[in-house]
């Protein structure tokens, strides 16, 4: 068995979780916050089978990328407004995957 742990922001979530459910998974999740913007984010809990790993991680990519904002800055020569890139990614989820020893339910 593996446990799949992603961190999906809180936007983006809901899409994942009801297409596990549907798939006929099960995830438990919390709410979390981190990385450079301290965004909220939830984080999965989803406890597979070996053979279905492809399938939980294609839905969880399905619906999460990542994106670099644009930042409007003001062109001070031409008096027009640019876009420049920023440094901080956002969106898209992180993914972690390991073996479990051990699964029961009570």
């Amino acid at each position: 068995m593996k446990m799949v742990m992603a961190v999906i922001p809180r936007e983006e979530a809901n899409e994942v979780i009801n297409e596990l459910v549907a798939a006929g998974h099960t995830a438990t999740f919390m709410e979390s916050r981190g990385g450079a913007l301290r965004q909220t984010s939830q984080t999965l809990f989803v406890a597979i089978e070996n053979k279905d790993l492809d399938e939980v991680l294609n839905i969880i990519s399905r619906y999460c990328h990542f994106c670099v904002p644009l930042e409007r800055t003001e062109a001070a020569t031409e008096g027009l407004s640019a876009l420049r890139r920023v440094t901080a990614e956002v969106g898209g989820a992180v993914v972690f995957v390991w073996e479990l020893e051990r699964f029961q339910r009570y």
